[in-house]
């Protein structure tokens, strides 16, 4: 026949590659001219495939038929290919990967083995499973002999793992109406319910909740479904798991909670979930990290004030013995430092106002960002003069002593350190941060600055600043009374 080999690096010779492509495309008439030439029709190729697998992976009945007419090799096994999960398919788990269930059927009337694995492990009705065929999977069940659906593959994944993994629902719903333990697990302590979370398949979840699933089931390490639908930012799939009971606060290798992981990766509604579902925020883990002390190493200030309103310890300090607010200026995140600051303070304001007449329109208003409102441009812009123009070194810090701020919130702001003319900005954000307080009690604000500079003996300051309160008529505050 004068045949050369196909190409460099192949096993075929032209005419039998010339088979193989005529079974891929189903043209009988081009494999029965081939036969009567003499090709080897059992001729494999580099990673030992056959025309059989070819056919049978592409669903072509005809050339399958055409070549069990010739007798040949049902069960040959193909070799190494670009998807480790083909390692080892022969004709009949490469139908039911692809879902061609006449096909199917027609090797299996050839004596084709179903007991057949590839090298992964993987059955039949893994195959169907893992791609989601749902009548190839009907077949299997229903009609093939000495099928058990608890099999599992190298990885002990059953059939249920791999539907539930690649979200194939009517698969899933088939496997769990025939009955099956929804809570086998895998080599790595996976159920069906971790996997399907892991892969956001809400519907999948909802049905295996539905189904009586373990949600509460842990991985070797230790991971819930919570933890990765927080992992993924799966926040539909986090509700579904979090009304079915799910245990909010439970905790992985790492000592690490959902919460943990949403703050660390940055999910700020999945934390929102959390938090309602009266998460502990103080949880340390395995560096006795908070949720708050992420946030404050990440510079994550939409987090950490949903955090500082939710109401936590800023004590808690982590294995270096830093407290958030330490995080938050060790990484020079100023905003975050003063956030913290403002609610420290607040929590104390609070502690000794638990009945005070504003606690209502403090939980309706309450934020530590900070302030752009325009109601508050003016004072702001007093803080700014006298911070900047007016207070000398060192007084600013005076001020803070007077107003009770600790000796760890005055280290925090001097942390950002700009040259010698930082303590300016250093003033402006301790007034700015006293401010906040001052206005969430409701208090007066030019009052209350004219008491703390007469307190640290700079009445000239306090004088000057009355006068000009008092005579700028859109202040929303006047002081007369002082």
């Amino acid at each position: 026949m004068g045949d050369d080999l196909a190409s460099e690096g192949d096993t075929l010779l032209q005419s039998e590659k010339e088979f193989h492509d005529a079974a891929k495309r189903n043209d009988t008439a081009r494999m029965e001219e081939l036969i009567k030439r003499g090709v080897d029709i059992k001729a494999k190729n580099n990673t030992d495939r056959t025309a059989l697998h070819w056919a049978a992976g592409a669903g072509n009945v005809d050339a399958v038929r055409l070549l069990l007419d010739h007798d040949v090799p049902v069960d040959d096994e193909d070799s190494v290919q670009r998807r480790p999960l083909h390692f080892g398919m022969n004709a009949l788990l490469l139908s039911a990967w692809f879902g061609h269930l006449q096909v199917l059927h027609i090797l299996i009337s050839a004596g084709a083995k179903i007991s057949c694995v590839n090298r992964h492990g993987m059955n039949l009705l893994h195959c169907a499973a893992q791609r989601g065929h749902i009548q190839v999977m009907e077949f299997i069940i229903q009609d093939l002999e000495d099928v058990c659906l608890d099999e599992t593959d190298k990885e002990e994944n059953t059939a249920l793992h791999l539907a539930a993994k690649n979200g194939h629902f009517f698969v899933l719903e088939k496997i769990i109406d025939v009955g099956v333990d929804l809570d086998e697990k895998n080599l790595e302590g996976l159920t069906a319910l971790h996997l399907t979370a892991e892969g956001g398949h809400s519907h999948c979840v909802k049905l295996l909740v539905e189904a009586g699933a373990d949600v509460n089931a842990q991985t070797q390490k230790k991971m819930s479904c919570l933890h990765y639908a927080a992992l993924h930012g799966y926040e539909e799939i986090a509700r579904l798991l979090l009304d079915a009971g799910i245990h909010v606060d439970a905790l992985n290798h790492q000592n690490a909670s959902a919460t943990h992981i949403a703050v660390l990766q940055n999910f700020p509604a999945m934390l929102k979930l959390f938090i309602s579902a009266e998460c502990d925020l103080d949880i340390p883990d395995n560096r006795q990290q908070t949720s708050l002390h992420i946030a404050a190493e990440h510079g994550r200030q939409d987090i950490a004030e949903m955090i500082l309103i939710a109401g936590v310890n800023l004590k808690l300090t982590d294995k270096q013995g830093k407290t958030s607010l330490d995080v938050a200026a060790r990484g020079n995140h100023i905003n975050l430092v003063d956030m913290i600051i403002k609610a420290d303070r607040f929590y104390k304001w609070e502690k000794g106002n638990l009945n005070s007449d504003s606690s209502s329109w403090v939980a309706k208003h309450l934020t530590f960002k900070q302030d752009h409102r325009l109601e508050t441009q003016h004072i702001r812009s007093v803080m700014w003069r006298l911070a900047t123009k007016y207070l000398k070194p060192g007084e600013w810090k005076k001020l803070a002593h007077y107003w009770k701020f600790t000796d760890d919130h005055i280290r925090a702001i001097e942390q950002q350190w700009t040259g010698a003319k930082s303590y300016r900005e250093h003033g402006h954000r301790m007034l700015l941060i006293w401010l906040h307080g001052v206005i969430t009690a409701g208090e007066n604000p030019i009052k209350g600055l004219y008491e703390g500079l007469v307190g640290i003996g700079r009445r000239d300051l306090a004088e000057s600043i009355r006068k000009k309160a008092n005579a700028d008529s859109t202040s929303p505050r006047k002081c007369t009374a002082m």
